[in-house]
């Protein structure tokens, strides 16, 4: 299951060679691509010869390499790719192999892990035939373009496999920039003319060269789309932050709303102007529990705990920024998770009319979108996104917009314990 660990060859000595072997169903149109990543201690790769994929079949031991087309059956099943693996021959240097699947052209074409079915991961005992553990991913990815699906690790001298099961954007580019490969992008397309004649001098390829031609039905688009803001548009929806060559930096959680203007009527009386607040519970790994929030003057701290900021209280709606919660992503291993909301301080509670839109932004990522689209005007409170840790590495993105009539109950629903009082600006 994911996130679960297990002994490879603690128990089973006689291994010599083990095959990875991994298999999915997608939609029409939809390309999926295998990948494995040889990482060093220090979790990156050494250079372009540790990407194993379709333009770099064998690393230069020659103790990885795909199958390629001499894929044999197991248990009755060819697998869709198959990796094999010379255990004993893996050069020490190689603490980590990561096995990888990425939508080709995914941001371009606008496609993503939900038209991908069935994908599993399995390690098999070569030499026997025996299948020694198998990792079903299951439809637990919408809008993500590559999913870091599992690990083969060095531990104590022997080798393990860790279930991780982590979805991210940005494709097979994002995923090399992370482990410590330059990707270099490919030059705009030129207008139609004659194919220019080689040059003479050797041309060091790109890391990932196009694949050869195929047919195709035309795009209405001369240009591909470039997918900078992701939209989490069902309730569940999950994504994780991009992890870039260093840290997550610092992450901005930005509400902003619409509304109309407060106006006096007769006899005084005020219409309008909604008061609409943004605020988060923070749990960390040490225990620790509380909430930022406007409400209480209870602002957070961004370089001490709890790792979380808000900078400001719009009562408006009329500043162009918003109000921004600021996490500390620095501090990723220390923070468990996070549910962020909005509640109505003041005015009616019209959620339709304030079209409130959080947008989570991370340096080198897209930004992530949640829109309270979904209105319950009888209860003034909405969850809209929980932030989890993942493998103190990353945080995951989940889409809530679940609405509650205040913060006890948005408390019990998501079982933080807390103790309320009444509170004011």
């Amino acid at each position: 299951m994911k996130g679960q660990k297990a002994d490879i060859t603690k128990n089973n000595p006689s291994i010599k060679n083990l095959l990875v072997g991994m298999g999915w169903n997608t939609a029409a149109g939809v390309d999926v691509d295998f990948s494995a990543f040889l990482l060093r201690a220090n979790g990156k790769t050494a250079g372009d010869q540790d990407l194993i994929f379709y333009s770099n079949p064998k690393d230069v031991s020659g103790s990885i390499q795909l199958a390629s087309g001499n894929k044999r059956s197991f248990a009755g099943k060819v697998d869709t790719e198959q990796v094999l693996i010379a255990i004993s021959d893996v050069p020490q240097a190689i603490e980590r192999i990561s096995f990888t699947l990425t939508i080709y052209d995914g941001e371009a074409k606008r496609q993503s892990f939900s038209s991908v079915n069935d994908a599993y991961i399995r390690v098999i005992d070569e030499g026997t035939g025996r299948e020694i553990l198998r990792y079903d991913l299951g439809k637990n990815f919408s809008i993500e373009t590559a999913i870091v699906v599992g690990d083969l690790y060095r531990y104590n001298g022997e080798w393990k496999f860790n279930a991780i099961g982590s979805g991210y954007s940005g494709g097979l580019a994002a995923l090399c920039n992370s482990f410590g490969i330059e990707v270099k992008a490919d030059a705009p397309a030129p207008a139609p003319a004659p194919a220019p004649t080689p040059a003479p001098a050797p041309v060091k390829a790109p890391l990932i060269p196009p694949k050869p031609p195929a047919p195709v039905v035309p795009e209405p688009s001369n240009a591909p789309i470039s997918l900078s803001k992701i939209s989490l548009t069902k309730r569940g929806d999950v994504i994780n932050l991009q992890k870039g060559a260093g840290s997550l930096g610092e992450i901005v959680v930005n509400l902003n709303w619409n509304q109309k203007k407060a106006s006096t009527g007769f006899f005084g009386r005020s219409s309008g102007g909604v008061d609409l607040d943004v605020g988060c519970l923070f749990e960390l790994k040490n225990g620790m529990k509380g909430s930022v929030q406007a409400l209480g003057n209870s602002f957070g701290d961004f370089s001490r705990a709890p790792y979380v900021s808000l900078d400001g209280d719009d009562r408006t709606g009329s500043i162009k920024t918003g109000e921004n919660l600021r996490i500390n992503g620095n501090k990723v291993s220390e923070i468990k998770r996070i549910v962020i909301y909005a509640y109505i301080y003041e005015g009616a509670t019209n959620w339709a009319e304030a079209a409130g839109i959080v947008t989570i932004s991370q340096s080198g990522g897209p930004d992530i979108e949640v829109r309270m689209d979904e209105h319950n005007n009888r209860k003034g409170m909405c969850a809209i996104a929980m932030i989890e840790n993942v493998n103190d590495q990353t945080f995951s993105i989940q889409r809530l917009v679940q609405y509650f009539s205040g913060h006890k109950e948005l408390d019990e629903a998501y079982r933080w314990g807390l103790r309320w009082v009444q509170g004011s600006k």
